[in-house]
C-alpha cells in the first residue's frame, strides 16, 4: 500500500473510530507546523527575540495534543505559519504582524497535496519577550498569542477533518468558537463581531452558520468524492465536484456578505482551474466559469481559463 493511500484510509478510519481505541494507543501530535519569522522591516534591533519567537511557537503547535484523534507521525497535518513583522516596540515587547497560513492533506492515488485552509491574517497582533514561556489552559486565556496559536491549530485540524468526513470537524471549530469567546476580552483586533467580514470571528461564524451548511458540505464533496476519486474515476469524480458547486453558491448566495466561499476560491483557483480546463464537458465548463465568476468576479480572467 503506498504511503499516501496508507495516510488517507488510516485518518478516515480514526475519524469514524476514534471514540473506540485507547487514547494511549497512539501518541503522535496532530500538526507539523513550519515556523518562519520575517523580520527584514525591523533594523537595528537584536535577532535573538525572533529566533526565540519562531523556536517557541514551533514547539508550542507542535508538541500539544490537541485532540483525543490518534495520529501517526506520518499523519501529521502539514501547515505553514509564514510570520512578517512590520512594527515591534522592544520596550514594550508589542508586535505588529501579518500572517500567512496555509495547510494541506494527500490526495488519495496521487503525489499530489491539496490546500484544505489557508488565510491572510493582517492583525497578527501580540506582546512576546524572547524569554516568556506560552502555556494552555482551556479556561484560562490571558495571552493573545497563546490565543491565535490556539485558535489556528484547531481551524486547521478542523478544516483536515471537514475534507474527510461530513462536518467531522466540528467539535475542533466548537474549541476555536470559545477561543474567540475569549479572545474578545484581550484588547487585540481580529476577534470582535461585525468589525471586519474577514476577520477571525467573522470567517469562523459564518462557516459555521446554518445558512452556510452547503459549504461544508460541498468542502466534504470537494475532497472526497471529488479529488479523492480523480486518480480511479476522473469523468465522475469532476462531475460530482461540477454538481457540489451548485452548494458552494447557495451559501455564498446565503450570506452575501460573507468572505468565505471567495476565500476558498483564492486557496482553490489554480487548482479549480486545472480541474475543468481542456477536460470535461461544456456543461461542466459553464457551471463552474458561471458559479466561480458570480463568487469573485476579480478573477475573471481565471476563471476564463476553464471554458478551454
Amino acid at each position: 500500500m503506498s504511503l499516501i493511500r496508507y495516510i488517507y484510509m488510516k485518518r478516515l478510519t480514526l475519524i469514524l473510530l476514534s471514540a473506540l481505541l485507547a487514547p494511549h494507543t497512539l501518541e503522535a501530535q496532530e500538526l507539523d507546523a513550519r515556523v518562519t519569522i520575517n523580520h527584514t522591516k525591523i533594523e537595528n534591533t537584536r535577532t535573538d527575540v525572533f529566533d526565540a519567537l519562531q523556536t517557541k511557537l514551533t514547539d508550542f503547535l507542535n508538541n500539544h495534543k490537541w485532540t483525543e484523534i490518534p495520529f501517526r507521525e506520518n499523519e501529521k497535518i502539514q501547515c505553514n505559519f509564514n510570520i512578517t513583522v512590520n512594527t515591534y516596540k522592544q520596550e514594550e515587547n508589542a508586535f505588529e504582524c501579518t500572517l500567512l497560513m496555509n495547510c494541506s492533506r494527500p490526495v488519495y492515488g496521487s503525489s499530489y497535496n491539496t490546500v484544505t485552509y489557508a488565510v491572510n491574517d493582517e492583525n497578527f497582533t501580540f506582546t512576546f519577550g524572547e524569554f516568556d514561556q506560552l502555556e494552555y489552559q482551556a479556561n484560562q486565556i490571558d495571552n493573545n498569542l497563546v490565543a491565535l496559536l490556539v485558535y489556528y491549530a484547531y481551524m486547521i485540524i478542523g478544516m483536515d477533518l471537514d475534507t474527510m468526513a461530513l462536518k467531522g470537524g466540528t467539535d475542533c471549530f466548537h474549541i476555536a468558537e470559545d477561543i474567540v469567546t475569549a479572545g474578545e476580552n484581550l484588547g487585540f483586533p481580529g476577534w470582535k463581531p461585525f468589525g471586519d467580514t474577514g476577520n477571525r470571528f467573522a470567517l469562523l461564524n459564518d462557516y459555521m452558520d446554518g445558512a452556510m451548511e452547503g459549504m461544508r458540505e460541498f468542502n466534504y464533496i470537494y475532497h472526497r468524492k471529488g479529488l479523492d476519486r480523480m486518480a480511479e474515476a476522473p469523468d465522475s469524480a469532476r462531475a460530482a465536484i461540477a454538481d457540489a458547486l451548485e452548494l458552494l453558491h447557495e451559501a455564498n448566495t446565503a450570506k452575501n456578505m460573507t468572505k468565505v466561499a471567495q476565500l476558498f476560491t483564492e486557496y482553490k483557483r489554480d487548482e479549480l482551474v486545472n480541474i475543468f480546463a481542456k477536460k470535461g464537458t461544456k456543461e461542466e465548463k459553464e457551471k463552474a466559469y458561471e458559479i466561480l465568476f458570480a463568487i469573485d468576479a476579480s478573477q475573471d480572467n481565471t476563471w476564463e481559463k476553464i471554458k478551454k
